[in-house]
Parts: structure tokens; sequence; C-alpha cells
């Protein structure tokens, strides 16, 4: 079968006229030759016909059937100019004879040829006909020549003559234009084919083809169609309703543009439809998308070029604005495809036309040229680099190339989105421990490794190595990978070094340009070398011993010590027995062993998970404890010449024979071994022979079999006199008055005995049981077992079962009996004990814990806490401090401290977390309350993870108060700290409420280091506000808070307040007006020495005492509110000023008594005024320095809540009263003799006015000198005498409160040289006949003060003999200078 294409041109008229054609028809025939092949030896097969042959064979026949077929065809005309013109019909019919003759001999299959023919019609209207003609043929037809029949005729082409040598040629129903000749196609411009019309399509006549042929997938415009994205301009005004797709005037717009649209697009390759997606203002744009095959620009430039045909003109569209997007008509490729962070990525975008410009976007935002981005542009290509990429550049990336025509403007425009993703380059370790000096790990060498999650082929990589221990290794590199063999060597990891970390870090690069790294830590460890050593290899029970582990590895991470005792190993977690703060080095120290430090010690040095060990094997042998030797008696008297048991016993049950020795008064004498019941006891008789000696000693040793002993308690024996003995029975014997000790021991107790003591006195005749200290026997057992756990490897594992057992104990002794003062101090000593032994903060504990504090400061404990503190006041801090110390060594569980409470006591905690506070709230059973509040910006101090921890006591301060002035008004709350942080002060906020309605309260703490370190109350650092029934105390320190209820106040104490605030005003301002005056009158008054020094030590008295005075009231003011170190000041210049005030009183006395005693005796102004300024300041601030240095080391100069020198622990107080009584002592006796002077007798009798001046003269000196010289602070001795009159504190107040008002009125005011002096500043004029007087009398009597005839009256009362003639009218009596000097003092 073949296949041939020829052309007829059926025109009858042709030879006559050289019109063209008006209509050309295309048709395709299917002509089949069928031959019999037979044997033929003329000719070769390969002169079988033609297919032109054979073709024209079959038009000749198509053309005689369509003759024959149509009667009234007109299609004669044709037949002679097909056969005459191209078939030439003897050619044909040779051709056929010839064919016939060279027949083989064998059949062949039939051939089958298609021929298109060309018939050109003058007249268009046969094309119907033609149609219908061959649509009715019945097919096939057989035609004349033989074997040869025509099995189908089709129309495929038809064209229309358009003039100049064109045509409009359109495809038949079922035909397509091939997809060769797609983009060539350009639609026929006639306006009059109406849109139903096949579209026909420009071609130059003649037309040659290729024609239309069968439709098929691959035929022009059957593809999948495109959509192509347009937009054009109308001139018109942009309206409202444009922007609803919902309104008529939308729809109407869309309709008419749609109609036209589809009408000018129909014709495109593959056309679908043409639809309006919107419209938008600018004008008015059109927005619609064109659905057809891949059409070429010049097909769609044609189309929107008729457009306005189809469209009324009043859209006004200007044909210039069309503009087509084309979408995925661009080859857009990335180069790298695999995009990492730091890569130069190049986006190229490929058109298959010019383009007159392009612009890139990323995410909708144009790119332009800078340091990052590089834009190269040709026709039809641009390239955006993009330089240095980051995580940040990951998005969409748009290309767009804009062409410009006369009638629209193409937009090729293509996305692709990029991601670029980091380096990630994983390792096989991140941190790795090597080994140095492990066999293994020299032979089998690590292999470190990074890799990234793909294959990139330009990859490339390489090694850094980075630390100490310099060890290289060899890379090599696989796909994605590269990898690095350590070569480990051990003399490259020397001891110093082990720890050390080395980072190999693999760098690995992309090739354009991202590059990206890994480290890998390796820490080069060396198993140390671990000596492990003792002095000993065996120690006894109670003894000590230490082991001393070192490593030649120093920079370990933890040393552990352990200890195996066959098949059971301990870890040693006693804080305190170990020190590892050597380098190097950890020193286990054990001061008393117990049998449980027997076995195998194991000291392990630890650094990451390499351990390195050492071991040593310690025996511990048996031996009883000191405090476990029972001696009998503890002290006793005996008899001279009279034998006297002395016993030690120890419990039997001990596995170890013991040798004993016993010894008395350091002699070894033999003893005699029995056993007592669970007792082993060694006794000697023991007999006195010299009578001379008082008292002795007695003693035993044990020793066990590693002659490590140990001695007991000594027997303290006191020899009495045999025939003064009043007390004598089974206990012993005893004069009238003497003590004898027993120990606790009772046959029938299976335990034997009991730590403690029984006190007896000997009292009429018999001994009386004074003090009854023993334990019992459950106290006793918890007190031994406590002492084991403290000295136990294992206290931390221990306590929690210890203090439940502990628990338990207490209660069934308070249950059975009422618990004795021995216990309970017992009880306090265990928790002293196991206190610093860190807990975990379980519920379990924290209960255990305050059960046993609450059951001992119970109100039912109150007579026995009283008993307890008479006899150790330390007591009750040694309680307080342990609740402290055990919450100081809280260890929190989960990072948690939960709440528990007991009936007394309450717990609560917090661990501190960044931006928190610390607020907790605590409410008793009997409804009072207290906050704690620690504020944000104080916790941020703490280091992370610290503890805060605060316990309530609701009765322990009742306790803590005993015996002291100030009873607690509030709860307890203790409050503390666990953290790394160094600071000192610490601001915490309290709020107590109120137990009673008090006027005044103040906030305190227990100071432990007060009273000889026994504890006490302590103002300092705290503040406090009261507001109603609350008190607001502010401290900057933490421990134990309450507030304190000052006693109630008598009105008498009321009265005493008064006294001393308003007087000590008084005395102020007549002290300043004192030492005003002085300064007015100085130069009248101070003419002569003994004048001058008088007034010397007057001014100097006025100012100490005036300093003195204000520092007292302003201390006394803001007593509540000074800081420890204020109240410090405060108390030093207190102290120093007044006795300033009484050392100055003291010069002044010794002048006077100077003046009176050593009359012809003259000593230098200089002199007396070094000597009494040495003695006002000097010797003051000596005594006060000396106060400060031997008192303030034991932090005891000043007393608690007062601003004064303590009493209690230093009795500091006695370096002011002391010197104070000696200098009021030594003035009374001044003052004495200044009254004996004045009563000494004149010669010859006394007349009754002599009588009343001499009474007159001792009443005045007296008021003089007992302000100037201090006696009134004599009244100071009457206060402290108990039972003493109210009275005397009243008088004692204001004597000394109005000290200077009384000297500005008896010193100063009554003065008359002083009062003369300041007349004489008045009025010259009206006083100077008595300032010739006054001159006289100072030049007779220089030291006189008063008026001449007074000052003659109290000479002749003192009994002088020398006569001195004075200008006077009264008689002249006798009278000395020095006894005027004298006198003058005393005004």
């Amino acid at each position: 079968m073949g296949e041939f294409s020829g052309h007829l041109v059926g025109n009858g008229e042709m030879e006559e006229t050289e019109e063209e054609p008006s209509l050309c028809v295309f048709m395709r025939y299917h002509c089949e030759e069928y031959l019999k092949i037979q044997s033929c030896t003329a000719r070769p097969p390969d002169k079988m016909p033609s297919p032109i042959t054979a073709g024209l064979h079959c038009l000749f026949l198509l053309v005689t059937a369509c003759c024959q077929t149509s009667q009234d065809s007109n299609f004669s005309p044709f037949i002679p100019y097909i056969f005459d013109s191209t078939l030439g019909q003897d050619i044909f019919q040779s051709a056929m004879q010839r064919q016939k003759q060279n027949l083989l001999s064998f059949d062949l299959p039939p051939l089958e040829y298609t021929i298109d023919i060309e018939v050109s019609l003058m007249d268009s209207s046969f094309l119907e006909p033609i149609r219908e003609y061959f649509r009715n043929l019945s097919l096939p037809v057989s035609t004349n020549i033989s074997d040869v029949e025509i099995t189908n005729i089709n129309i495929t082409t038809v064209c229309l003559s358009s003039g100049d040598n064109n045509s409009c040629c359109s495809c038949e129903n079922g035909y397509a234009w091939p997809s060769a000749v797609c983009s060539g196609l350009v639609a026929c411009p006639s306006v009059s084919l109406e849109p139903a019309l096949p579209c026909g399509y420009m071609k130059e006549m003649p037309f040659y083809g290729p024609y239309c042929e069968p439709q098929t997938k691959d035929s022009c415009g059957m593809g999948e169609p495109i959509v192509m994205i347009m937009s054009v301009r109308l001139n018109i005004s942009f309206q409202d309703d444009l922007g609803d797709p919902s309104s008529v005037l939308y729809n109407k717009y869309k309709a008419d543009l749609e109609k036209a649209f589809n009408a000018s697009y129909r014709c495109l390759p593959g056309f679908v439809s043409a639809t309006v997606t919107g419209f938008r203002p600018g004008s008015v744009i059109v927005n619609y998308e064109v659905k057809a095959g891949a059409a070429s620009f010049s097909q769609i430039a044609n189309s929107n070029r008729i457009v306005p045909q189809f469209l009324d003109a009043y859209y006004q569209l200007d044909q210039a604005t069309f503009t087509i997007e084309m979408t995925n008509h661009t080859n857009f490729t990335v180069i790298p495809v695999d995009i990492f962070q730091g890569d130069t990525v190049k986006l190229i975008c490929e058109i298959n036309s010019t383009s007159e410009n392009v612009t890139w976007y990323f995410s909708n935002q144009t790119i332009t040229t800078n340091s990052r981005y590089l834009i190269e542009a040709k026709a039809s290509r641009s390239i955006l680099t993009i330089k240095n990429t980051t995580i940040h550049d990951s998005g969409s990336y748009k290309c767009v190339f804009t062409k410009r025509k006369s009638l629209h403007t193409l937009v090729f425009k293509d996305t692709k989105p990029i991601e670029v993703s980091l380096l990630n380059i994983s390792s096989n370790f991140n941190n790795i421990d090597v080994t140095c000096n492990n066999p293994e790990m020299q032979t089998n060498s690590p292999v470190l490794s990074c890799c990234i999650d793909r294959h990139l082929p330009s990859l490339t990589g390489d090694w850094k190595v980075n630390g100490t221990i310099n060890i290289s290794g060899v890379s090599s590199f696989s796909e994605n990978c590269t990898e690095y063999k350590l070569n480990i060597n051990e003399s490259l990891c020397p001891p110093k070094d082990s720890g050390a970390v080395t980072t190999y870090t693999c760098e690995l690069r992309t090739g354009h340009g991202a590059r990206g790294s890994r480290d890998i830590r390796v820490t080069y460890l060396r198993r140390a070398n671990v000596k492990i050593s003792s002095a000993v290899n065996s120690v006894s029970e109670g003894h000590g011993f230490n082991l001393t582990c070192e490593s030649d590895i120093s920079n370990y991470d933890s040393i552990s010590w352990k200890i195996q005792s066959g098949n059971n190993t301990k870890t040693v977690d006693c804080d305190t027995c170990i020190n590892s703060s050597f380098s190097a080095m950890s020193v286990l120290t054990v001061k008393a062993a117990t049998l449980a430090w027997n076995g195998t010690f194991i000291c392990t040095f630890s650094q990451k998970n390499l351990e390195s060990s050492a071991n040593k094997t310690i025996q511990v042998f048996s031996l009883p404890l000191k405090q476990n030797i029972m001696i009998n008696p503890i002290e006793a008297p005996i008899q001279c010449n009279k034998p006297e048991a002395l016993q030690c016993c120890i419990r039997a049950h001990s596995m170890e024979d013991y040798n004993v020795t016993f010894m008395v008064e350091h002699k070894e004498v033999p003893f005699e071994k029995e056993v007592r019941g669970n007792l082993s006891c060694y006794t000697y008789n023991y007999m006195e022979s010299d009578c001379s000696k008082e008292n002795l000693t007695a003693s035993c040793k044990f020793f066990n079999h590693i002659e490590q002993g140990v001695e007991s308690e000594f027997i303290r024996l006191n020899l009495i006199d045999g025939n003064k003995v009043s007390c004598s029975d089974n206990l012993g014997s005893g004069i009238e008055g003497s003590t004898l000790i027993k120990p606790c021991y009772n046959l029938n107790d299976p335990y034997g005995f009991t730590q403690g003591r029984k006190t007896y006195t000997c009292s009429n005749k018999s001994w009386k049981l004074k003090a009854d200290e023993c334990l019992s026997v459950a106290i006793n057992n918890v007190l031994t077992e406590a002492e084991s756990l403290v000295r136990s490897p294992e206290p931390r594992a221990n306590l929690p079962k210890y203090l439940e057992e502990l628990k338990n104990t207490v209660r069934q002794e308070q249950t059975t009996r009422n618990i004795s003062s021995a216990d309970l101090g017992t009880v306090v000593v265990i928790l002293d004990k196991i206190s610093p032994i860190p807990a975990n903060a379980t519920e379990t504990n924290i209960e255990n814990f305050l059960c046993i504090v609450d059951m001992i400061v119970a109100n039912s404990t109150t007579a026995v806490w009283e008993t307890l503190t008479e006899k150790n006041i330390s007591i009750r801090s040694s309680l307080l401090q342990s609740v402290e110390k055990f919450c100081l060594h809280l260890q929190p569980v989960n990072n948690t401290i939960p709440p528990v409470s007991a009936s007394t006591l309450q717990l609560q905690g917090l661990v501190t977390k960044n931006n928190t506070d610390y607020n907790k709230n605590f409410v008793s059973t009997e409804n009072l309350t207290v906050n704690v509040y620690i504020g944000e910006t104080e916790i941020q101090t703490l280091t992370h993870n610290s503890v805060i921890v605060s316990v309530m006591y609701s009765s322990f301060g009742r306790i803590l108060s005993l015996n002291e002035p100030e009873s607690v008004n509030g709860l307890l709350i203790t409050t503390t700290v666990q953290s790394n942080s160094s600071r000192q002060k610490f601001d915490v906020n309290m709020t107590f409420a109120k137990k009673n309605s008090s006027p005044k309260n103040r906030c305190v703490f227990w100071n432990f280091t007060l009273n000889e370190l026994n504890g006490g109350w302590d103002g300092h650092g705290c503040t406090s506000t009261e507001e109603e029934d609350y008190v607001i105390c502010t401290c900057n320190h933490l421990t134990s808070f309450s507030i304190l209820m000052s006693g109630d106040q008598s009105p008498q104490s009321e009265i005493e307040d008064y006294i001393t605030y308003i007087g000590l005003a008084i005395s102020i301002l007549s002290l300043v007006a004192c030492i005003i005056i002085e300064s007015l009158v100085w130069k009248y008054v101070t003419n002569n020495t003994t004048s001058y020094m008088r007034h010397v030590c007057m001014l100097n008295i006025a100012t100490s005492l005036l300093i003195a005075d204000i520092w007292f009231i302003v201390t006394a003011a803001l007593n509540d509110q000074m800081s420890k170190d204020t109240c410090f000041v405060a108390t030093f210049f207190i102290h120093l000023f007044y006795l300033c005030v009484f050392f100055w009183m003291l010069s002044l006395g010794l002048i006077l008594f100077y003046r009176l005693v050593f009359i012809l005796h003259n000593t230098s102004k200089t002199t007396q005024k070094v000597v009494s300024f040495c003695l006002g300041y000097g010797c003051p601030f000596l005594i006060a320095v000396i106060t400060i240095a031997v008192t303030q080391p034991r932090n005891s100069y000043i007393r608690t809540g007062v601003c004064w020198l303590n009493w209690k622990d230093s009795k500091a107080v006695l370096a002011f009263i002391i010197p104070a009584l000696i200098i009021v002592a030594m003035n009374l006796f001044i003052t004495t003799v200044v009254i004996i002077k004045i009563l000494r007798p004149t010669i010859g009798d006394r007349s009754n006015r002599q009588e009343k001046n001499s009474l007159f003269q001792i009443g005045k000196s007296v008021a003089i000198l007992t302000p100037l010289l201090g006696l009134t602070w004599g009244f100071g001795l009457a206060t402290v005498v108990k039972n003493n009159s109210r009275a005397f504190h009243i008088l004692f107040s204001l004597l000394n409160a109005l000290q200077g008002l009384f000297i500005l009125v008896f010193a100063t005011l009554w003065d008359k040289k002083i009062q003369e002096a300041l007349l004489k500043r008045n009025s010259m004029s009206k006083w100077s006949s008595q300032q010739t007087k006054s001159s006289s009398l100072i030049l007779v009597t220089p030291m006189l003060a008063m008026s001449y005839p007074f000052s003659r009256t109290f000479n002749n009362l003192c009994g002088k003999t020398g006569k001195y003639r004075v200008s006077s009218s009264e008689p002249s009596t006798s009278s000395t200078e020095n006894t005027s000097k004298s006198y003058s003092l005393l005004n």
C-alpha cells in the first residue's frame, strides 16, 4: 500500500478564460488496487506501478464514476480536460497493460493510496451540491479498471477568493490545519464572516498546501489550552458599580465585552473562550482572560485589531492599550539547585523573543542592583545574581519581560520560588571523651565525621585543631561526609592537662560560596595514678585517724570515698569529714571512729566518666567511749583510814577483753572484776591513811589488744574528819553540808546505767536528794544513737530513720511521764548535734523535726524550761540555732520546699527563680498572723536556685523571753537563706499581728552573741511602724524576729520620763545661757589665777554637760530608728562627755581643796591649765577608748534596745559608774572640808549674828558646790537598792536633769562679780563708785566673788588670825588672801 497526493482542477472553461476560479475544493480519495501477483519472468519486481500511476488510475475512475452517477451533473466538461491535459489516455492504458504483463505468480496484499485533489470552481454555489453528492455516495465505488475501487471521498479544505492573489481557506468539519503551519495562520480580515462560520485563514494563490488533515491530538489548536491574561483600556469614566460584580452595569459591560472578545479571538488556534474577570480604575481597565491554544503574537495582534468591529463605539476601546501577560513562556532556571546560606545564586530567565525591558521582583518588591544584587539583561535573557544569600532571601522571585508594539504590549512573566537553607552539618559526636593512656583507645582510635543531609557534587571540606592537647589525625572525604581519624598518642596527654578540651572544627564548602562548620569537643582524659595512705592500719573506737588520697591528676571533677565491708558498700557522705580543698589530694578525717568505719576505704577521683581509684583497709577495734564508762561515785566525801569502794563499769556485751588499770592519785592499784547485771564492774576499796590530804582523784583506764586506751572521768574524793560525820548509810558518809554525786545506776535496768547524775546533800544527818539529772532509758538510747549518727560514715542516709525514732521517743516520754529538765535539755543537745546534717526536704523529714521541737516547747513544758534556763540559760539559744541550722541545710526535692505544719510551728520555703519575690503568710492556732516579704530586687542578688526557708513559732517566743523585762507580743519568725552570695545585709519586711494592744512595741531579733554568747533580744538593724493591730518590721539582716511589748509603765515611771525630757530641755537652755554670760564677762572676772581657773572649769563643765545632754536627749528620742553603728557612736560620745563633766568637776574641786589646804603655796596658771585639761579631757577619752577596746571584740559594748553601755554581757557601764562615784566621793570630801573651814571657831565667842551668818554661808556653799561638783549623782546609789522608795528615783531624775539650771543660777547668776560685770557693761556712770569699791576689793581679796562685808564675815568665820586693813567702816577680822581666794571658788 502506498500514499501520494495530487491536485485535480476541474474547470470546463479553463481553456477559454484566464480568470481565477472563485472556489477551490480540496478532496481526499482513498483508492485500492487489488493486484493478483503472478509469476513474471520478463520484469523484475521493482517495475511494479508507481504510486503516481496508481493515483492517476484512481482519479480516472473517480471522475468516470462521478459522471456516470450524476445525471444532472455539469462535470462533463472536466473529463476531456482531465484526460487530455493530465492523464494521457494512451499512456495510462499502456501502463495498465504493462502492469498486467508483469504480474507475478503469487498474491500481494492490496495497496491503499490517499490522493489530494484540488478542484477549482468559478461558482461557489457548486460547493454545497458537491458536498451533498459525496455525502450520498455509496462507498466503496467500483471502477471500470480491474481490481481498483474508491473506499472514501471527503472534502478537507475550502478556499474562497479574496483578491490580490489571496484566498480565505477553512477546514471542513473533522479536519484541522497541520501543527506545522499553526503559527503562520492569519485570520481573514473580512467582517462579513459570521461568527458561526468556520474560521478562514489567508493563503496565497496558487495554494500548494499543506491542506487540512483529519483532526488529531497533534493538529493545530488541539493541545491543552492556555490562559492568556489580557487587559485593555476603555476611554470612559470609571463608575463605582463596575467594582460590584452583582451590579447591572458590571454585567452589561461584561456581556458586551465578552461577546466582542469571543467574536474577535474565536479564530485563534484552539480557542475556547474569552471571559471578563473585572474592571479597575484608570479610565476603565478591562481585565479579561482568553483561553486558547498556543497562538503567535501576530495572531493575537490580528484578533486585537478586529475587537472594535464587534463592540459598540460607546465603549471607546483604545486599541493601543492591549496588554497580554504570557506565563510559562519563559525558561526560568536557578543555579545552584540546592541553595545554602552564604551561596551566590544565579536566577536565569529566558524568552523565545526579544524584549525591551526586564524587571525582577522578590515578594512583589522590585529588585534593584546593589551590593548584594546584580542584574544582567540582554534582548531575550536576564540573569539575577544574589550574593551571600541568607535565609531571609527565601521566597518567590519573578522575572517580567515587556515588549511593546503598536497595538499591544506583551508581558512575559515567570515565577520561581527558592528556599535558602542553613548548611546543617551533623556530626557523629558533639562531645567525646578520649582516654589517652587506654591501650584499646590507642589501637582503635575514634573517627570524627561531619555530614550534610544531601549530596552536593561540589562539596569540599577540611579540619582544624585547636586546644592545649594537639592530637592530629587523617582526614578523608566521601559523598556528603568528611571524616577525621585521630592518632591517639599518650605522650601528648600529660597528667597536668587531663580534662583539657581540644576542639576539632570541620568546615564544609558548597562550591558556591556557602560554608559551614561544626565543632566537636574532644576531652582528653588520663587515667589517674591514685595513691592512698594512712599513718595507721588499725584504730580503736573513739580514736581518730586520717586517710590521705593523692592523684597525679589535679583538675578532677569530684572525689568520693566509700567503705567496703564484706558484701556491703557504703558511701561516706559526712561533709565535715572530707577535706578536698587541696590540689590533687583529699583527706578523710575521722575524729572519733566507730565500728561502722571498719573496712576497706576506696578513694575515687572522677573526671567525666573516668574513675581512678585506690583502696586501703582500716580495722576498727572495740573500745568503750569515755561517756560510756560509769564511775561510782562521781564525787564523794570519804573518811580517813576508812575504806571506800571505787568502781568503774562498762556494759558487759563487748566482744573485746580489755586490759584495765585502776589509778588513784596517779598510782596504779589492784582491783576486782565482777559482772553485775549487764555491767562489767572493776572495784577497788580505797582507804586513805594520810589525813592531811583534802582532795583526791581516781580513774580507770581500758586498753584493747592494740594498746589503745581510754580513761574514765575522774572520781573526786574529799577527805572529811571522821569525828564530824553526820550522814552515814549505804550511799556513803559525810558531814553536814557535804555533797555526794552518784551515777544513774540501776541493777534492774537492762541497760545498766544512763547518762546523768544524782546529787545528794548531807542535811540533818541524812542524805537529801538535791538534783536528779538522770536521763530516762529511752532518751539515753537516742542520745547514744545521735552520737553514733554524727560520727557515722552515712549520717545523711540514716538521718530520716533517726528523726522518726526520736519523734516517737519524745512523744512516748511525754505521754508516759512528765519530761524532766534533764531529758528536755538532752533533746535540745541531740537536735543541736543532728541539725547540721543535710536533710532532704521531704514532708516526712520536715514534719518529724518540727514535731520534736513542737513537743519540747509546748505550754506544758514551761515549768521545765524555767528550771532548765536557771541552770543553763544558753539552752534556749541552742534550740533556736538548731532550727536555723536545720533550715540552712535543707536540700530541696524537685526544686521545691513543701509547706509543713506542726501544732505550734509552721515551715514554708522557696527555691528562688528569676522575676519572683518571697511572700509567705503564717497563721497560728490563736489566729495570730505574720507575713514575711522579700522583694524581687533582693532575690535577684542571690545565686540561682538559692533556698529561702521561714519557720513560724507561736509558743517558743514565750520561752525566749523568760527572765526578760519585755515580753513577746506576737509570733516568732525565723528566716534563713541558703546561697553562695556573700551579701552581709539583706532587707526583709515582716508584718506581725499584735497579741495584746500595747502602746509601744519594738522589732527585735535574737542575737546569739549577746550575754556572753547566751543570746538575747536585739533591735539593731530593725525599724518598726505600728498600724493599729499590726507592727511592720523592716530589718537589714536575717535570723529570728519578733516584736516585744514594753512592760506596763506606772504613773511614776511616766513622771520620771517627763521630768527627764523637760529637765534636760531646761538644762540645755540654761547651759547655753551660762556659756553666753561667761563669754560676755570673761575679761572682767578672770583677772587673777584662781578666778581664771574657776571660770575655765565652769565653762568646760557647762560645755561638756551641754554636749552630753544633747546627745542624750537626741538618742533617747530616736532610739528605735537608729542603726547599730549610729547607736555605737552616740554611746561613745555620751560616755565621753559625761565623764568630761565629772573630771572637770574633779578639777574644780581639787583647785578649791588646793586653795583651802595649801594656803601659802602658789602654782603657775600654765601648770594648772595643763593639769586641768589633761584631767578634764585626757582621762575621759582614755577610759572611753579602753572600754571600746575591751568590749567591742565580744560585741558587748552597748546594750540591747538602748544606746548606752552594756551591763549584762560585759559590765561596760562600770567604766562610767566607777569613775563617777569616785569623783562624787572626792568632791563630797572637799565639800566637807569647806563646811568644816566655815564652822571653824574664831578667837572669842560668837555672836548670834555670826552664828546666823555661818549657817547662811554653809547653805550657800552647799547650794553652789552640789551642782558644780556633781554631788547630785550620789542619789543614784539609792536607786539601785532593792525595795527602794520611788521618791529616790524622782529626786535623782529631777536633780540631774536640772543640773544645768542649777549651774546657771548658783554658779553664774548668784555671783556678785558676774552681776557687777554685767551691770558695768550696761551703765558705766551709774556703777562707777561700786566699780571703785570692787577694784579695791579685788586688790585686797582678789578671789572673793561676793560683796566685801560678806567676805569679811566669811574670813572671820574661817578663823584666820592675820589682819588686813581695808577701807571699811566695819571692824576687820583676821583674814588672808589665800583664804579669800579659796572662797571665791564657791561663788
